[in-house]
């Protein structure tokens, strides 16, 4: 039996989250390390679980990792660092045959061969999927599995597993992350000594009010690492998928719908792609997302259609299983009728910035996944990267974070700080000594989305800048409840996000300047929220 955690919360690792990248990264450090790794709700929830897509990999022989790698820095906008993204390609497909390993069962073609599909700015198909529709949830199935099977069984290292147990800030010692502050079930703090902490706590779409991503998506790690002084980078590059239903809730449609064939059409009918990118409805993400923006704009904020009539009912059901649930739940026919999609904020490109092994700027504290910043994804994230990232990354920071266990001496037990940016606090950020002003996390992400979203101006992000600057958040010292601890760290993040989009005055990728002298006056058209009709 594998050997119980000490009462006084030391371990050697110490893993926040469990989506691809903190699940990878226990399993791996738990070969040579003592791991504890928390997670703020169920160990199988996040955006691991939600994902449809796929997970790309050069796995054919007429595929290289080269041609990958090319495909994702031009998706990037430039911006992508090279020696990332060819890590992140080259050890793609053994990070896949890791999962096949762990029990994921990738969909076949007749002939036996992976059934590869055609996503957006792929150069050819090269994209994984399981169940369809459902790759991230077997992904999460399987790892969860994984983890469970090892934190119960026979082995000389402990992998002990906390679930319902969210990260408050980091413990920091003489400059040097030791381990984290813990709001347990209760309202109860706790304090975990590591010699190493991973942070893998995914995005932070719950800024927005229109968003793919679960509830949990509160960018937790991202707020804690800036606290405690670690070095963030890219925060203005935020993807805002191009179909979600235009229905309560923003269920994703995947990119691999349109990859199957699914055109995009106006309120007359009419595709609006072709016009714009030779690739029309498979062009990038950034470029799809806002010519959907505008064409809503001249529509007075009516969604724009996703038509998927021509796939037909039967390869509808049986390749999107899920997605094909979903939209006839919503009362729509898909197989027969368009259906109405607009953008929803998806993924961040930015994040806490980490090296190739995760390594951040803060001595002891690593990062992986959509938290965060290794370059790979540039200003613009190729689609189906995401669950690549996490494995590769994950496995790497949690190799490295093994490491650095070994070669340290074991966490005492001196008492040791929360030490927080010095200018951190939410509640100093005030203009002339105003009096702080409450806010709700709905007025949040309304503001979050109306004037920091998928299209931007600097009068916009002033405006946002100076109504974040009153809000007064929850006092850290008596916070009792994880909602009150994510709206701290949305109102961080919010005010972080808005300063580096005011900061990139010029547009790149997901980043887009409506004020930037270069973009053309047609694309100056205001992003609009989906109309209350279609919301309805």
């Amino acid at each position: 039996m594998a050997r119980q955690r000490r009462a006084d919360l030391r371990t050697d690792v110490l893993v926040v989250g469990s989506g691809i990248a903190g699940l990878t990264a226990a399993l791996r450090a738990g070969r040579k390390a003592d791991v504890l790794l928390v997670t703020k709700t169920g160990l199988a929830e996040g955006s691991t679980r939600h994902a449809q897509g796929g997970i790309a990999g050069a796995l054919e022989p007429a595929d290289s990792p080269a041609a990958h790698a090319r495909d994702t820095l031009a998706a990037g906008a430039g911006l992508g660092e090279t020696e990332a993204v060819r890590v992140l390609c080259e050890e793609g497909p053994a990070a896949i045959t890791d999962l096949i390993a762990h029990g994921v069962a990738f969909d076949r073609a007749d002939d036996g061969s992976h059934a590869l599909g055609l996503e957006g700015a792929h150069g050819r198909p090269r994209i994984l999927h399981a169940g369809g529709d459902a790759t991230g949830s077997a992904i999460e199935n399987a790892l969860v599995a994984a983890v469970r099977a090892r934190a119960t069984g026979e082995s000389p290292r402990s992998l002990t597993v906390d679930e319902h147990t969210a990260l408050v800030d980091l413990l920091i010692e003489d400059g040097r992350v030791v381990g984290a502050e813990l709001l347990a079930t209760g309202g109860r703090r706790l304090r975990v000594r590591a010699a190493a902490t991973i942070l893998a706590t995914g995005g932070a779409g719950q800024l927005f009010s229109h968003t793919t991503n679960p509830a949990v998506a509160t960018g937790d790690g991202i707020a804690a690492a800036w606290r405690g002084g670690a070095a963030l980078e890219d925060l203005e590059f935020y993807q805002f998928h191009p179909t979600a239903l235009a229905v309560p809730g923003s269920f994703l449609l995947s990119e691999a719908v349109r990859g199957e064939g699914a055109l995009l059409r106006d309120e007359h009918g009419r595709r609006f792609l072709t016009g714009l990118d030779p690739r029309a409805e498979l062009a990038p993400r950034d470029v799809v997302a806002r010519a959907i923006a505008q064409v809503m704009a001249a529509q007075d904020g009516r969604p724009v259609f996703l038509d998927a009539t021509g796939i037909g009912a039967g390869r509808l059901r049986e390749r999107f299983p899920t997605i094909d649930a979903a939209v006839r739940a919503a009362g729509s026919d898909w197989s027969r009728e368009p259906v109405p999609v607009t953008p929803a904020a998806h993924y961040w490109m930015g994040g806490v910035r980490a090296d190739l092994e995760g390594r951040t700027s803060l001595p002891g504290l690593y990062a992986a996944g959509e938290c965060a910043r290794t370059g790979v994804h540039g200003a613009n994230r190729l689609a189906s990267n995401s669950l690549l990232e996490g494995a590769v990354f994950g496995a790497r920071a949690g190799d490295a974070a093994a490491r650095e266990a070994a070669h340290r001496a074991p966490v005492d037990t001196r008492p040791s700080s929360v030490i927080p940016r010095p200018d951190a606090s939410p509640t100093e950020a005030r203009p002339d000594g105003a009096s702080p002003v409450r806010w709700t996390r709905s007025v949040l992400q309304e503001l979050l989305w109306s004037h920091v979203g998928l299209l931007r101006t600097g009068e916009q992000l002033d405006a946002a800048a100076a109504q974040l600057a009153v809000w007064h958040g929850p006092d850290p010292a008596t916070l009792t409840t994880v909602g009150e601890l994510e709206d701290r760290n949305l109102l961080d993040l919010a005010r972080l996000l808005t300063a580096h989009a005011l900061a990139r005055t010029t547009s790149v990728g997901a980043h887009h300047r409506l004020d930037d002298p270069s973009v053309a006056p047609d694309d100056r058209t205001p992003a609009p929220a989906p109309s209350q009709e279609a919301l309805a």
